[in-house]
């Protein structure tokens, strides 16, 4: 068995959103000056680095990330390379796509993992969102910032994902893995009403299942 980690490393500096809070790390005991232990402080916005969006994310009074359902996050997915592709994705990643595929992960090949926020990615729209839900899809997974365009305002993506009963993972690290089928397991913190939350995404790949030539970190 062959374990890929497909999170970003989360510290100070890692990219957040630009006017989100950033990731920063403190101390709160420290056994140099006395304590009995080390205790270290946290705080960041929940969007910073690998995490999972909630519906409460864009609609007040909606569902936090406690109300996620575990299994989405859980199982088999497909990994699609979509480098070079126009910029609103359509029809041709549609036709790509497996018939009854319930977990997504779309690899870009933008990401914050290179150390930088992006200043634009390929993005599907509602409607390809839509059609994706209706097909069974559970989960959608980008290593870009967003499902939605960095200008989009509405979150259109966002919503017909959650309407479909879909979830969503973004900033993942997909640079080193290949097209093909693994088992995703992604489950985000069990906070409570929080709009987003933490998640070490991992790909498991076992015997002949899987892309080939992934090089992702590994370990068993």
């Amino acid at each position: 068995m062959t374990l890929i980690d497909i999170s970003v490393v989360t510290g100070v500096g890692t990219p957040e959103w630009p006017g989100d809070t950033p990731f920063a790390c403190g101390w709160s005991a420290r056994i140099a000056d006395g304590s009995s232990v080390n205790l270290t402080t946290v705080t960041a916005s929940p969007h910073v680095g690998t995490h999972a969006d909630a519906p409460l994310h864009v609609r007040d009074g909606a569902a936090g990330v406690e109300g996620l359902p575990l299994g989405a996050f859980v199982g088999r997915v497909v990994v699609l390379g979509v480098e070079g592709a126009p910029r609103d994705l359509g029809d041709e990643l549609l036709a790509r796509v497996p018939a009854g595929t319930e977990r997504l992960l779309l690899r870009t090949g933008v990401s914050i993992a290179t150390g930088t926020f992006p200043t634009d990615w390929p993005a599907l729209g509602a409607e390809l969102a839509r059609a994706l839900t209706a097909g069974g899809l559970r989960l959608l997974g980008v290593d870009a910032p967003s499902v939605d365009r960095r200008e989009s305002k509405a979150l259109d993506v966002h919503h017909a994902l959650f309407d479909g009963g879909a979830c969503v993972l973004e900033n993942l690290d997909l640079r080193a893995v290949a097209e093909g089928e693994y088992e995703l397991i992604a489950p985000p913190m069990r906070w409570i009403g929080v709009d987003a939350a933490p998640v070490r995404a991992v790909l498991r790949v076992q015997g002949s299942k899987g892309g080939k030539g992934s090089k992702g970190s590994k370990g068993s």
